[in-house]
């Protein structure tokens, strides 16, 4: 049976809602995995390192149906509306952006599990900067969602909070080397571990222009004057002889 409109957008639906089920779990992954950091429960970590495969073959399944989607629709002609195309890029990249997620927080439980014995405590900022990271990936998903590109934006302008957070600690940490609160070892993995926490909020950054781009097919670009957007040319129908 060739595939219409209807069937399409009935498919690309069912992606869309896969997605949001993926990002909440990305988002319980990373919580959980921030967790760890503070009750330094390696086993814990463990546990949740085994779950990064959950994303991975889910990230797997959403790629192949947008691809098998793309390929029936050209296959069979399908006219497909350019919102609906905006609609199934985004998902492509929001399902890598999401799985990339996944391993940061993969990441930070191997340096908790590096952690091991040591149990000098992290500046408070860490858990404040943590905090932060699991609230804008929250925004980040509710913005996909709700394809809203007001939350979007929202999300774009926590990204100086994020590198505020990211060099206090870093200052901080230095600092308690100096005097022999902190050992270097706890210094290094502490460093890595803000180092994932930024990362995350880049991809949440990523996927917010992917919902601007979807809600009003502007293109975001980051420049040295901030978040700028760039409206893309009207495609205009080639003239028929």
């Amino acid at each position: 049976m060739a595939i219409t409109p209807e069937h399409f957008e009935e498919r690309l639906n069912r992606i869309r809602t896969r997605l949001i089920e993926q990002g909440k779990l990305v988002v319980e992954l990373a919580e959980q995995t921030f967790n760890t950091i503070y009750d330094r429960d390696a086993d814990a970590a463990r546990l949740l390192m085994a779950r990064d495969d959950e994303v991975d073959q889910a990230d797997i399944e959403i790629e192949r149906d947008a691809v098998d989607l793309l390929t029936l629709a050209i296959r069979d002609s399908c006219p497909i509306d350019p919102a609906q195309i905006r609609s199934l890029l985004t998902a492509v990249k929001v399902n890598n952006e999401l799985e990339r997620i996944a391993d940061a927080a993969t990441d930070i439980a191997q340096r908790v599990i590096a952690l091991g014995e040591r149990t000098s405590p992290f500046p408070k900022t860490t858990r404040v900067m943590t905090n932060s990271i699991v609230g804008i990936l929250r925004d980040t998903i509710r913005a996909f969602r709700d394809i809203n590109a007001e939350k979007a934006k929202t999300v774009l302008a926590c990204e100086g909070n994020t590198i505020s957070f990211y060099e206090l600690i870093t200052r901080d940490a230095e600092a308690r080397v100096a005097d022999g609160r902190m050992g270097v070892d706890t210094a290094f993995d502490l460093h890595a571990i803000i180092n994932q926490a930024v990362l995350m909020g880049d991809h949440c950054t990523n996927i917010a222009e992917q919902v601007i781009y979807e809600a009003t097919g502007t293109i975001v670009r980051h420049t040295t004057a901030g978040w700028v957007e760039h409206n893309l040319p009207n495609l205009k129908k080639p003239e028929e002889n």
